[in-house]
């Protein structure tokens, strides 16, 4: 997952597949977690909890090459991959993300874009971010699509949700 922020979602992460390991799951299972800016207080409360023990977090841009690369080394001999793609939601920046990491998802597994939402709300609802519509993750999406037809939009995951901030976000791998 590139974006830590407080750990939640890691920790999330981290739970579930302490639950599978313990329903006969793969007892090898982690999240890595990716952040520019770990804060102490974060990485603190983070390896303080019982769910840490499946937890890796690595401090850098998740674009930069020596992180790229320590992600893809630690994935190297999985047989099933999820990336979650969570940081800073320029279309560029996630963009890179997606050229950097959608090839490690497995068969049948996703790259969940989170935040696509961006591109569907008024310019003015982030006015001291970066991002917003027309520089969004949707239009990163859409654009990786356009030369990776081993991904398509699963809409039957936001169908199924209801309501997320990920519409068109949830890449199924299929070749």
């Amino acid at each position: 997952e590139t974006g830590i922020a407080h750990g939640g979602s890691i920790i999330y992460s981290a739970s579930l597949l302490e639950l599978n390991a313990a329903c006969g799951g793969n007892s090898d299972a982690f999240v890595i977690g990716i952040d520019i800016d770990i804060r102490e207080h974060n990485r603190e409360a983070i390896l303080q909890h019982p769910m840490s023990k499946r937890i890796t977090m690595l401090q850098g841009s998740s674009v930069a090459p020596d992180i790229v690369s320590q992600v893809h080394e630690l994935v190297k001999d999985k047989k099933r991959v999820l990336v979650f793609l969570d940081s800073n939601h320029t279309h560029d920046h996630v963009l890179a993300e997606l050229n950097a990491y959608a090839g490690l998802v497995s068969k049948d597994s996703y790259c969940v874009v989170f935040d696509t939402f961006v591109e569907d709300v008024p310019a003015d609802v982030f006015d001291n971010r970066p991002w917003n519509p027309g520089n969004s993750p949707k239009t990163a999406v859409h654009a990786y699509l356009e030369s990776h037809a081993e991904f398509v939009i699963d809409k039957n995951m936001h169908h199924k949700l209801q309501i997320t901030v990920a519409p068109d976000g949830f890449l199924k791998r299929i070749a």
